[in-house]
């Protein structure tokens, strides 16, 4: 049985929820893996009565399911130092409140608990998203970090997170961290240390998305054998590389799409990610749930991306194999 292939709506929150659920059904998606955002979904109404019921409504008028949902922009900001300006363009008016740092991350981590609450409304059983950093900001570790201050970070992400994956556990549900530069685990090293910090706790998982490993240099297809117990859920985006000895892996300060950045996110397909060798390391691992597409592209219009993207990565999917390869060739003629 072939994997169900789900658009991300994160990137698509400028729309209406109906809409956005139209065009992945006619693009021939199986479903939306949808964000806390937009009208999309607000994770502060999980228990009020008719709700929930109007979301699957949506779903079930556009032969569409739900496997995960995501709360990236409200998970940033539980562990984020500083919390600024950037964080009030994407949290909203009820987490931000008077933009005190504090209260933004005490609210933000209420709303990852709604998120939880709100997931198991839907009978969906993983939510993805991000951690945030109270230590990001000091890595390039110049001017020198003592190593309690590294120290302390783990422990102010384990104090944060372990209250929101209490509700997690409460509500069987699972969190699927983000690996992504800005999170307290962004690359292999982090991510062990990320897991150590919380104990090895189940509620606490991993999102696979290949495209922020890219440039970092992490081969992402090792990267799902060696977490192969915590990869929860799987996201697609594209990474194309373009290093020229001027154009850089820091990016400069440059914008999307700008030629002069040494990598950019592209639409699935038409990157660098290994994606018939990750899809077999998926098989391998026993994972069968939703491919998600996470479609990023600033030189393509995403009307036309996201059906592209949705072809791309099925010619390189297959159904994992039910046959044991040494029983067939053992078989008796």
């Amino acid at each position: 049985m072939s994997r169900p292939y789900t658009l991300f709506t994160g990137q698509w929150a400028d729309l209406p929820f109906e809409e956005v659920a139209k065009l992945a059904s006619g693009w021939g998606y199986d479903g939306l893996e949808i964000a806390v955002s937009g009208d999309h979904l607000d994770a502060w109404r999980w228990d009020e009565p008719g709700y929930v019921e109007s979301k699957l409504a949506v779903l079930a008028k556009y032969n569409l399911k739900v496997w995960a949902i995501s709360n990236h922009l409200k998970g940033q900001a539980v562990c984020d130092d500083p919390i600024d300006f950037r964080h009030e363009a994407i949290v909203g008016a009820k987490v931000w409140g008077d933009g005190d740092p504090e209260g933004v991350r005490q609210r933000a981590a209420e709303e990852m608990k709604h998120t939880a609450r709100l997931a198991k409304a839907l009978g969906v059983d993983t939510v993805v998203g991000f951690t945030g950093s109270s230590i990001w900001q000091y890595v390039a570790m110049f001017p020198p970090v003592p190593a309690a201050v590294i120290e302390a970070g783990y422990q102010d992400f384990a104090d944060r997170w372990n209250p929101i994956l209490d509700v997690f556990d409460e509500c069987g549900v699972r969190f699927a961290h983000e690996v992504h530069p800005s999170e307290i685990a962004y690359d292999y090293w982090t991510t062990v240390r990320t897991l150590e910090a919380i104990g090895h706790r189940e509620a606490f998982g991993l999102n696979w998305d290949p495209s922020h490993f890219m440039w970092q240099g992490i081969d992402p297809v090792s990267f799902i054998w060696d977490f192969k117990d915590r990869i929860y859920h799987v996201d697609c985006k594209d990474t194309k590389l373009r290093p020229t000895g001027r154009n850089t892996v820091m990016g400069s300060h440059l914008p999307w799409g700008d030629p002069r950045r040494g990598w950019d996110f592209v639409s699935a397909g038409r990157g660098d990610v290994p994606w018939e060798s990750s899809f077999r390391a998926l098989a391998a691992i026993g994972y069968t749930g939703p491919i998600s597409v996470e479609w990023e592209d600033a030189g393509m219009d995403r009307l036309h991306g996201a059906p592209e993207a949705l072809a791309a990565l099925k010619k390189f999917d297959f159904p994992p194999s039910n046959t044991s390869f040494d029983a067939a060739f053992s078989s008796k003629p």
